[in-house]
């Protein structure tokens, strides 16, 4: 496609040439390749040239994200086909979306910082699961109790597992019977095209369980893929008449062994745009340890199936989505240290179906004023059946449950004479039938005898100003929760940036938010446990404030952050008393002053060398509470400090090689099976990929934790030494 040149009108006559630059990087001029929507009624309003970038890094990138797949602002698809190691790369490229907020804003206009993991991290990281491409984040606390996406609590700058929010393509797929569960994800990993971590309090973008932060997973969509040679666009950037199948096989120790296969059927007939894609894969392993009887203990069998289909319009897109995660593994030590041949099967349904639709309003002052609509509607079924001894249902029960979560929302926005206003409202059901957790049930059936059913109805506003330099995003959200009787409350948030020159910007914020106790911390009462069904939601008021620095060659940024937390929801035991129990309560405030930086080198940029990035990251997390006396179960064992480093060199011909190394220094301490209390050590890990690549297939060789350390994320449990794979990945177009 050649390049054009477009006139906007932006209080007179200005040219915008628009190439390929970082983001407020406005040394090089920009040029627009395609403006078939002109959504130019943002940019009018400000009756100022807007300058729009893009974010280019070579590893984990810091950026302003794009918000649930490639879109713009005016409802439209964006192809970008990117070269992240080359700024004279041209992109098309429109007023990108974003979701540090709730109303879309271009890309360089938005305040709030996203940490991204793109699809470039993906395909070069050294992971078996999504699972651990988080690890690679530095304000993210990934705890492994089982590798291979087994089970894993993921906590942001200190938090629990409870107090995040997991989101597939914008949808909350959290699991309200507890967190533990919350990464049971449909997709594979050749679904993704990233992963956005928003760090810190998210109530207003995200809802009630982001008090600490949101993880949105985002898929690859059928009609948002680059243009192929030979391809057919329409009018939207979406791509016709070209289907792929994608496989993945890879073995190595422990008896593991992964297959995957990826189905891409896009519309091949003129008209409105119609796509689908399908995807299952099947994944397994002996474990890498046994019980004291020689038994697996450490096992795993799962398999995932995930369906995704487009129809786009010139005013309407709709997308579906209906996936299905199931797992079995070995959960030796996980809940008890007494008993190590524990097991658990998890189940998960995922649907969804999601909306985009833009209704012309008026005309005033030559502008075309438009109210853009984006409801979604979404229902998830969980199974979870936990076994204390494995097999043995005649010697101790096993634990039943299933939640059902229910949910409708609608997002809209509309641009005017003074900014983007965005409002609109969700409802959440959340029901679960169980054996143990929730009220008595008037009519049981099977192993469900207890159950609960709460709802939970928010509304949210928020305003944007947008200047040439400074952008102000202010907003709240009103929620209430049927739970206990809980009124309306109003969580409110700010967050401002201002850009100096042409490679600063400087940023700050305050945010709140709040989360609901989960139905485990509300009536979980058994085996030396007393839960308390009238805890109250936690709540969090945090303040942020950072610098950015952003050339073709340098990436660096900094930021300090205070959250303060109160009605923590915490298991906590006295031992002084006759007959010691964990008892759940709303247990004091808690202070976090916490303090991440990070620098990413392009080194093709500054020596030439091809295809190479490093990139380091460092976070440091203190935290105080008022003691009272009493053990606590799981709250305060965060990380104190974290580090991580990153090395892409491309070394010869198609061969490239990944190294990612991590320190990580957690506090507390957790009590053995033989009642011994031991600290949690500082360790290191290094993880390594070795990749050919050729045009339709890739083999490549990894080893995780390449020099074998002894380690324990979680009390009792401890992790598997070198772990060696080996695979090869094929496309057929």
């Amino acid at each position: 496609m050649s390049i054009v040149n477009y006139f906007v009108p932006l209080h007179g006559f200005f040219k915008i040439n628009i190439m390929y630059k970082p983001l407020f990087n406005q040394r090089k001029a920009l040029r627009f390749r395609q403006f078939s929507r002109k959504g130019y009624a943002l940019f009018a309003c400000l009756g100022r040239v807007v300058t729009i970038g893009v974010l280019s890094v070579a590893t984990q990138q810091t950026a302003i994200a794009a918000s649930d797949d490639n879109r713009v602002a005016d409802g439209s698809a964006v192809s970008t086909s990117v070269d992240t190691l080359s700024t004279d790369k041209e992109v098309t490229l429109d007023d990108l979306e974003v979701t540090g907020s709730r109303a879309p804003l271009a890309l360089g206009q938005a305040a709030r910082m996203v940490t991204v993991l793109s699809r470039e991290d993906i395909q070069a990281a050294p992971v078996q699961s999504i699972n651990d491409l988080l690890k690679y984040a530095v304000g993210v606390d990934v705890r492994q109790r089982g590798p291979l996406g087994a089970q894993t609590d993921i906590g942001i700058r200190g938090s629990s597992s409870e107090q995040i929010a997991i989101l597939l393509n914008g949808v909350n797929i959290c699991d309200p019977q507890t967190g533990h569960n919350a990464f049971d994800l449909p997709c594979d990993l050749s679904d993704i095209v990233r992963i956005e971590v928003l760090e810190g309090p998210a109530g207003r973008v995200y809802g009630t369980s982001s008090l600490v932060g949101a993880v949105n997973v985002v898929t690859n969509r059928p009609l948002s893929r680059p243009l192929p040679k030979g391809g057919e666009a329409d009018a939207r950037g979406d791509v016709r008449g070209e289907r792929s199948v994608q496989a993945r096989v890879e073995g190595g120790s422990f008896g593991y062994l992964s297959a995957a296969c990826r189905l891409s059927l896009p519309a091949l007939r003129e008209g409105p745009g119609k796509g689908s894609s399908i995807s299952a894969s099947y994944t397994r392993s002996d474990g890498y340890q046994r019980a004291k009887s020689g038994a697996l203990n450490s096992d795993y069998q799962g398999g995932k199936a995930f369906w995704q289909g487009t129809y786009a319009a010139t005013d309407v897109r709709l997308q579906g989505y209906a996936g299905l995660s199931v797992k079995g593994f070995g959960s030796n030590t996980f809940y008890s240290a007494k008993y190590d041949e524990q097991y658990e099967r998890t189940l998960k349904w995922f649907t969804a179906l999601q909306g985009d639709v833009r209704c012309k309003t008026f005309e005033a002052g030559g502008r075309q004023y438009e109210l853009h609509f984006k409801p979604a509607v979404y229902w998830n079924r969980s199974y979870d059946r936990f076994e204390l001894i494995r097999g043995m249902d005649d010697k101790v029960p096993f634990n039943h449950h299933r939640t059902d979560v229910f949910g409708i929302n609608l997002n809209s926005y509309f641009d005017w004479q003074w900014g983007r206003t965005a409002l609109g409202a969700e409802f959440r059901n959340e029901d679960i039938v169980s054996g143990n957790l929730g009220e008595p049930l008037n009519s049981p059936h099977g192993s469900y005898k207890y159950g609960l059913n709460r709802s939970n109805l928010s509304f949210h506003l928020e305003h944007n100003v947008l200047l040439q330099r400074f952008t102000l995003s202010a907003g709240l959200v009103a929620v209430k929760n049927t739970w206990n009787g809980m009124p309306f409350k109003v969580y409110p948030g700010i967050d401002a940036s201002y850009r100096i020159g042409n490679d600063w910007k400087v940023y700050a914020s305050y945010n709140s938010s709040l989360r609901m106790p989960s139905f485990t911390e509300l009536y979980y009462s058994v085996g030396g446990h007393k839960a308390d069904k009238y805890l109250k939601p936690e709540e969090l008021h945090a303040v942020e404030g950072g610098v950015k620095y952003l050339t073709s060659a340098v990436t660096a940024q900094a930021s300090v952050y205070y959250h303060h937390l109160r009605n923590m929801i915490d298991w906590v035991m006295d031992p002084t008393a006759a007959n010691p129990v964990w008892t759940s309560v709303n247990h004091t405030k808690v202070n976090t002053l916490g303090f991440e930086s990070s620098v990413c080198l392009n080194l093709q940029q500054l020596f030439g060398w091809q295809q190479s990035s490093f990139a380091v990251a460092y976070s440091y997390n203190d935290q105080r509470k008022k003691e009272l006396g009493q053990l606590t179960q799981s709250k305060l064992e965060y990380l104190r400090h974290k580090l991580v480093a990153q090395l892409q060199a491309h070394l010869v011909s198609r061969l490239d090689l990944g190294v990612k190394y991590r320190l990580q220094k957690r506090t507390g301490s957790y009590t053995t099976a033989d009642g011994a209390v031991e600290p949690y050590h500082t360790y290191d890990v290094v993880d390594a990929r070795l990749t050919w690549n050729a045009d339709c297939y890739s083999v490549y060789a990894e080893a995780n934790n390449l020099f074998g350390r002894r380690y324990i994320d979680y009390g009792n449990v401890p992790q598997p030494g070198t772990w060696f794979i080996m695979g090869t990945k094929i496309t057929i177009r």
